[in-house]
């Protein structure tokens, strides 16, 4: 690691680095929905993995101040959506809050962000071209207030939500690595999150 003349690491040189350790380090891209009464969210997100195998549990890390957030604390549940590589193109769609829902004459939704979607799990969004979903009900969120590097404290960014799985659902385009339908990652684009 590089470090300032005086022997003390640099802490630039020292950020450029934990950031490219980070964006290497192998993630998933999802789509998590959100529901609480009408109010709807799809959220790209990156941060998800199985945390526990009984009972099946699925950690996402969400923004503390987002509006996916706010909806997984009101609604109590969350759907994960797996894409395939050729719809990646899907996930930039959702990097800010949906502000174009459209729901049919019984006030299910069809449409987000123009991206055809269904009811999952109790009315959770989902993206039709998914080829696999998980819907969740929230067990646990982690916060981490105060959290004191360098003798000043600060709010972690994200929170770290636990729901056990209730639903699940897959579809025949579901296929295998290195097949052009299997699950999209961080990887098959050009996106970085995080570090």
């Amino acid at each position: 690691m590089s470090t300032t003349g005086d022997g003390v690491p640099d802490p630039e040189a020292f950020d450029r680095l934990r950031r490219r350790v980070l964006w290497a380090m192998p993630t998933g891209l999802f789509v998590v929905g959100s529901r609480s009464g009408e109010e709807r969210n799809l959220m790209t997100c990156n941060w998800v993995q199985q945390v526990a195998t009984t009972p099946k549990l699925v950690a996402v890390a969400v923004e503390a101040g987002s509006v996916t957030r706010g909806l997984i604390d009101r609604g109590g549940s969350f759907s994960v959506c797996l894409l395939s590589r050729s719809d990646r193109s899907l996930v930039r769609r959702f990097v800010k809050p949906a502000d174009d829902v459209e729901t049919d004459g019984r006030g299910a939704s069809t449409s987000m962000q123009g991206v055809p979607v269904v009811e999952i799990g109790g009315g959770l969004p989902c993206p039709t071209a998914a080829v696999a979903w998980l819907a969740c009900a929230v067990r646990t969120v982690a916060t981490w207030d105060d959290l004191v590097p360098d003798g000043a404290a600060v709010t972690a960014s994200h929170v770290l939500v636990v729901g056990e799985v209730v639903d699940a659902g897959e579809s025949s385009r579901l296929g295998a690595p290195g097949d052009d339908a299997a699950v999209l990652s961080m990887a098959d684009t050009r996106m970085h999150y995080g570090g």
